[in-house]
């Protein structure tokens, strides 16, 4: 069974960074394609990265310049570097991997930018 943790979201300022980590549970994170997506109030949820199992990356247009993911096999976890954030980016935001054409999701972390 997959589980999927969030972490690192919280208040920071505009302009400012933060570093969101998702944790895998499982023996095989190695093999998994792991997406970010976010959610903001009363909007889509949206794909705003992802690395696959090779390293290869995507990135949503938003993202571009200012978010990295990176993956660290070692310790089953996945992360994505937010940096020069703006208001804008607020929202929760998800962990996400589709294995076998099952979807698996965490809980999200809320990431809220604001003076």
């Amino acid at each position: 069974q997959v589980q999927l943790v969030e972490s690192g979201g919280g208040l920071v300022q505009p302009g400012g960074s933060l570093h969101l980590a998702c944790a895998a549970s499982g023996s095989f994170f190695s093999t998994y394609d792991m997406d970010w997506y976010r959610q903001a109030p009363g909007e889509e949820r949206e794909l705003v990265a992802k690395i696959t199992s090779s390293d290869g990356t995507v990135y949503a247009d938003s993202a571009k310049g200012r978010f990295t993911v990176a993956r660290d096999n070692t310790k089953n976890t996945a992360y994505l570097k937010m940096n020069f954030l703006k208001p804008e980016d607020t929202a929760v935001y998800y962990c996400h991997t589709k294995f076998h054409g099952t979807d698996y999701w965490g809980k999200g972390t809320l990431v809220t930018v604001s003076s």
